[in-house]
């Protein structure tokens, strides 16, 4: 059964969608909507500073299992979102889902079904997903 938000979700971007029609122009909006992603992050440290990156080395051991290597990795990240980057942050990341369901529209693709995939993916390789 199909999730009826995604579904929904698609459709009505398949309705909005007008200027962008063409596989040229959703590609590059959508890479323009990731960099804006990247792009508020950055300003949350370097403008807002409510959250900041102490970057290094991640230090583990060699005698840790692939299970455990999850526990020994760090974020690099200090502190939290104020309510006004993460407000920001959370627009662009729903400008780049737009896009994502834009492409997949010009794909025709169900982007329920790759969500689906995906989930389903990781539920039968687990941790060995990413190799």
């Amino acid at each position: 059964m199909k999730d009826l938000l995604y579904d929904h979700f698609q459709d009505s971007v398949g309705e909005l969608l007008i200027r962008h029609k063409s596989i040229l122009d959703v590609l590059t909006k959508f890479q323009e909507s990731q960099s804006r992603v990247s792009r508020a992050v950055v300003k949350a440290v370097t403008s807002c500073g409510c959250i900041e990156i102490d970057s290094k080395k991640q230090n583990i051991s060699e005698d840790v299992s692939l299970q455990e290597l999850k526990n020994y990795m760090d974020t690099h990240l200090k502190g939290n979102l104020c309510s006004s980057c993460r407000d920001i942050i959370e627009k662009e990341m729903g400008n780049n889902l737009f896009y994502i369901a834009a492409l997949c529209n010009v794909l025709d693709i169900s982007m329920y079904d790759v969500l689906l995939k995906e989930y389903e993916k990781m539920n039968t390789l687990g941790i060995y997903n990413l190799f």
